[in-house]
C-alpha cells in the first residue's frame, strides 16, 4: 500500500469528499508522485501555474481544459467513472480542487519528504471532508 493510499484510508472514515480521496490516489499513481505530477505541468508549459500552487503566494487558477490537457482525457474519464459523474464535471472540480491540494501538500513552498506528505495529506483530507459536510 502506498503513501497516499494510507492518507486516503486514514481519512476515509470521515471523508465526505470522494473527489479529494481519488485525487490523492491519482497523485500517488503518477510516476514520481507529487513531484512527477508537477513535472507534467512544467513539461506541458504550465509550470507557472504549479509554481504558484507550491509557492507561498496566491494560487493561479487553472481551467478544466488545462486539467484535461495535462492529465489526459483518459485519466479524467477513469476518475469520472469511479465517481459516477461526467468527465467535464470532474475536470471542472479538479480545476478548483487541485491548486488547493497542491498548495496544502506543500505548506512551506517546497515539495515535502514522504513522511511529511503523509501527515499533511491526512490533515488535508480531514479538512476537505469538514468543508464538504459544512456546505451540505
Amino acid at each position: 500500500m502506498g503513501l497516499l493510499d494510507d492518507i486516503a484510508n486514514k481519512a476515509a472514515g470521515d471523508s465526505a469528499n470522494p473527489l479529494a480521496s481519488h485525487l490523492m490516489e491519482m497523485i500517488h499513481s503518477q510516476p514520481g508522485g507529487l513531484s512527477g505530477l508537477l513535472q507534467n505541468f512544467h513539461d506541458k508549459g504550465l509550470g507557472e501555474l504549479v509554481t504558484s500552487w507550491v509557492g507561498t503566494g496566491q494560487n493561479l487558477p487553472i481551467s478544466a481544459d488545462q486539467i484535461e490537457y495535462v492529465l489526459g482525457s483518459e485519466q479524467v474519464q477513469q476518475l469520472a467513472a469511479k465517481l459516477g459523474i461526467r468527465s467535464g464535471v470532474v475536470s471542472s472540480q479538479l480545476a478548483q480542487l487541485l491548486p488547493t491540494v497542491v498548495d496544502k501538500l506543500t505548506p512551506n513552498g517546497e515539495v515535502p519528504h514522504q513522511s511529511s506528505l503523509l501527515e499533511t495529506g491526512i490533515t488535508l483530507l480531514k479538512s476537505l471532508s469538514k468543508t464538504a459536510t459544512d456546505a451540505a
